[in-house]
């Protein structure tokens, strides 16, 4: 090894810690502190002095905790507001770096391998990796009368990478509930099974033949939180321990999550591993590594395979210039079956090998604990190396929906740092062709895949993927209680490739078995006015429906209610032959409005927008006829939407117009955020909505976002006769401008088409002829 620059990473410890709440030295560890002792295990595992090791740490990373993985998440019991420092100042190091990664299976080996780069490039010379999860703690201990607080205030520099959760999932899964992991991979296994051509019997036997050697080695394994050895007619059997939890798994073959165990892993260089007296035995070498990213979910060619996976297993083994035969030992991530399937399908890997997939056990019998697994292999590969010395041992971690991917070639032979090749690797896979994606999907479809879940009691919800006749692919949930269709999903005759019907309502994308029960369940309504509402004031005369959003104390917000009441309403006003302009204007003198009613939305705000856009006035709604926007004071937030997608607008002199969306973690609506920099220029824009900036009428006209200013408390009354003007001039010819003017059709051929065919065109050319007023009849 005298050959090899002392700057040559290389692992010197691991260590693993965990605890059972049935065993009798059960001590309900909070995360830091078992943590804490898995790092002192691999101190000790160095085979230096703890003590100095420890000292001599300059960097120390955590993988995030499940609790901590996504904006949505919390800990129950509280944890350390600086997790890496908390482990830190418990084992007697004070680090200059402390990292928190982000969320994802793939994070412990790509943490090790940015580590090891780290030191390679003499930024480090100690480093920790670690992870911990207590979640079987916590849910016991919060059952409890007198649950402790984990609660910590540390304090200290902290790089937190955040969550890390784009590309892991996306707005329209959340929409249509394809969030838990169990429903996503349940999408992928019925896309492979589909593409093997094999029954759902047949393809649950596989996953039992696949899983039942993993039972057995976690069986043994002292560190497992389900140490039971099971057959493959066992794990696949449903019974009240085993139940079903989507077509695809029984609770035996899904990640067990309630677990108590934390792994670390201490790498230095190969000089400072000397100077501490770390014996040649103990140094591991990272000898290829891989960090590759999958397409999103939605656009992915096949749903049911990662060729990013396969394609960083390649990579990592050729720079280690070893091939798969090579390899005595390896851990395939497995928190359900496809990912391992994937791998074994992708690299020509017999499901069997009589190597064995995993080195720990499994997700599903091992444990998952949360973002850390493939720490715990990290740890058992490494043993391994060192037990069969010049050896070849492989990680294949994965994280999201197999969506990141993260693999590692280890050995005690020694060899140099190898910088990654991956980004290139990488560009390659981003140039790959990928789907089509619809946000709103209506008419005749095809299933592509599925996924049903039950509950305790049997019940039955699911998501579908699937894709229209043009060849987009949208994602659905069944309409109401189309029972055909779940019995489709769930039943003997193969629902992938079926034709089936989706329609797109503001809750998302609904699909049938059929247009006659998608009519039937979902029938779409003409609308039309009701006497009453809640937030509105109607009123019509003369052609002209004026609409008063009517909720001044709560500044006119928009709630969820009176967001589909105004739809309606201009859906009315759209089809209703005798109304040819429309006011929208807001309750009092203070407000015109501000926009989305913040108190009465929740968490999902961004994520369900409405087809035809805030208040019904845009979206794929097209407005042919005239809407005047009529400002009577502050317009903020959303209301500058209805701004913007009105034809006209006025203010009254003391009308304001802002932004102040970013300020609440917020964007605007997408009817601002696309239109705003074209009307009012891109800087401007860019300062209303960026820091809020608050423009006054004269400064709004100027701009262009308005066309006229009025005397204070005239507003109301310039509109009307702005509308009455309108009225009185030909609703054909407004209609085809409008028309004309909304769409990119640059030939003048639709135009004159919807002119020549109406009596209007004709009455207006007599009356100015004749020199009388025209008396145009709409049609």
């Amino acid at each position: 090894m005298d050959e090899l620059d002392l700057r040559t990473p290389v692992i010197v410890g691991v260590g693993q810690a965990s605890e059972r709440i049935a065993d009798d030295d059960y001590r309900a560890r909070g995360a830091a502190d078992l943590a804490a002792d898995a790092v002192r295990a691999a101190l000790s595992d160095t085979g230096a002095p703890a003590e100095a090791v420890a000292s001599a740490i300059d960097t120390i990373a955590a993988m995030r905790a499940f609790d901590d993985s996504s904006p949505y998440s919390l800990a129950v019991l509280g944890a350390a507001d600086n997790v890496p420092r908390a482990v830190a100042a418990r084992i007697g190091a004070d680090p200059a770096r402390a990292i928190l990664d982000v969320t994802g299976g793939q994070s412990p080996q790509h943490s090790v391998t940015e580590l090891c780069a780290a030191i390679a490039s003499g930024a480090s010379e100690v480093a920790v990796s670690f992870g911990a999860e207590v979640i079987s703690t916590v849910r016991h201990l919060a059952a409890t009368d007198s649950p402790p607080d984990f609660t910590e205030h540390v304090g200290g520099t902290l790089d937190d990478r955040g969550f890390g959760i784009r590309g892991l999932t996306s707005a329209q899964a959340a929409l249509h509930d394809l969030v838990s992991p169990p429903t996503q991979y349940s999408i992928l296994e019925n896309a492979r099974r589909a593409r093997l051509g094999v029954t759902r019997a047949e393809y649950l036997a596989m996953l039992g033949r696949l899983f039942a050697p993993f039972t057995a080695l976690a069986a043994a394994n002292p560190h497992a939180a389900a140490a039971t050895e099971r057959s493959a007619d066992e794990l696949v059997t449903v019974t009240d321990r085993n139940r079903r939890i989507t077509d695809a798994y029984p609770r035996y073959l899904i990640a067990r999550d309630q677990v108590n165990q934390a792994a670390a892993v201490v790498i230095m260089s190969l000089g400072r591993a000397r100077d501490l007296g770390v014996p040649d035995d103990r140094l591991v070498f990272l000898h290829g590594h891989a960090d590759l990213t999958e397409h999103e979910l939605g656009i992915r060619p096949d749903l049911g395979s990662s060729p990013a996976a396969v394609a960083a297993v390649r990579e990592a083994l050729s720079m280690a210039g070893v091939d798969l035969d090579q390899l005595s030992a390896m851990d395939l991530y497995s928190c359900f079956g496809v990912p391992v399937f994937n791998l074994c399908d992708g690299l020509g890997l017999a499901t069997d090998d009589p190597r064995g997939l995993t080195v720990t056990g499994g997700l599903p019998f091992f444990g998952g604990p949360g973002n850390n697994y493939s720490m715990h292999a990290i740890v058992e590969i490494a043993r391994r190396a060192r037990a069969d010395r010049g050896s070849f041992g492989m990680v294949a971690a994965n994280g999201g929906i197999l969506s990141k991917h993260s693999v590692g070639i280890y050995s005690t032979g020694p060899a140099p740092w190898r910088p990654s090749t991956s980004p290139s690797l990488q560009a390659d896979l981003d140039r790959t062709p990928t789907v089509p994606f619809a946000y709103h999907a209506d008419g005749p479809a095809t299933i592509e895949s599925y996924s049903v879940t039950f509950d305790r009691t049997g019940s039955r919800s699911a998501v579908v993927i699937g894709r229209l006749d043009d060849g987009r692919r949208f994602v659905a949930t069944p309409v109401g209680d189309d029972e055909a269709l779940l019995d489709l999903l769930t039943g003997d005759a193969e629902p992938i490739g079926q034709r089936v019907h989706a329609r797109a309502v503001d809750a998302g994308n609904r699909v049938a078995i059929d247009r006659s029960s998608m009519d039937r369940l979902l029938p779409v309504v003409a609308p039309v006015f009701r006497d009453r509402y809640d937030g509105l004031r109607l009123t019509r005369h003369d052609h002209v429906l004026e609409v008063t959003i009517d909720r001044p104390t709560a500044g006119n917000a928009v709630d969820a209610a009176t967001a589909r009441d105004l739809d309606e309403v201009i859906g009315a006003f759209c089809t209703d032959d005798d109304l040819r302009v429309a006011i929208v204007t807001g309750a009092g003198t203070e407000y015109f409005g501000v926009g989305i009613d913040l108190d009465g939305v929740g968490s999902s705000m961004q994520v369900a927008r409405p087809i035809n856009g805030f208040a019904g006035l845009s979206g794929r709604r097209h407005l042919s006829k005239p809407v005047i926007a009529a400002i009577n004071g502050r317009a903020e937030g959303a209301a500058i939407d209805m701004v913007l997608s009105c034809h006209l607008a006025i203010a009254d002199e003391s009308a304001t117009f802002a932004l102040p969306e970013t300020g609440f973690g917020l964007t605007p609506g997408l009817e601002t955020l696309g239109r705003l920099p074209d009307v009012i220029g891109r800087a401007l824009a860019h300062d209303m909505i960026l820091t809020g900036r608050r423009l006054d009428a004269t400064e709004a006209v100027a701009a262009g976002l308005v066309s006229r200013v009025v005397a204070a408390g005239t507003v109301l009354d310039v509109a009307r006769e702005m509308a009455a003007t309108i009225a009185s001039r030909s609703p054909i010819a407004a209609r085809a401008a409008l028309s004309y003017m909304a769409s990119d059709d640059t030939n003048p051929s639709p135009v004159d088409d919807e002119l020549m065919v109406h009596a209007d065109t004709l009455e207006g050319l007599r009356a100015h002829r004749e020199g009388r007023g025209a008396h145009f009849r709409n049609r």
